[in-house]
């Protein structure tokens, strides 16, 4: 007997995912419940930004930011490369459309970094800090 082979093989159905996943309460260091859509992708944003991208192999080489590569640069250059590469780093999230409208205040050695993003849930205001 032969395998018989579907003729609709190649009709492939994309479907969204739902985002539901545990909320971690960063300041407590502690997962406590679940957060789903416009949280959870906040939640996203920072872990995407708190994780060197090419550092750790559990993670694809698409996720997280190359920022430690601002340690050391002229300040002047900071700021363009850190919009470039948060940029690049949340634009690899499919329910992120855009990042703009940044905004930089320095700090002795820290960089605070305000920007938008505008995602399938709507515009999420992102504040972080680079040191």
């Amino acid at each position: 007997m032969l395998p018989v082979i579907a003729k609709d093989i190649l009709n492939i159905e994309n479907r969204a995912e739902p985002s539901n996943t545990f909320y971690i309460d960063f300041d407590r260091g502690r997962i406590t419940g679940f957060v789903d859509e416009k949280e959870a992708l906040k939640q996203a944003i920072m872990l995407i930004l708190n994780t060197e991208r090419y550092k750790f192999l559990i993670y694809s080489w698409d996720y997280g930011a190359e920022l430690e590569a601002l340690i050391g640069t002229h300040p002047d250059i900071v700021e363009d490369e850190a919009e470039r590469l948060i940029s690049e780093a949340l634009l690899q999230d499919d329910r992120i459309t855009a990042v703009y409208d940044f905004e930089f205040s320095r700090n002795r050695d820290t960089l605070l970094v305000n920007f938008k993003v505008d995602s399938v849930y709507g515009d999420i205001d992102i504040e972080t800090e680079v040191r």
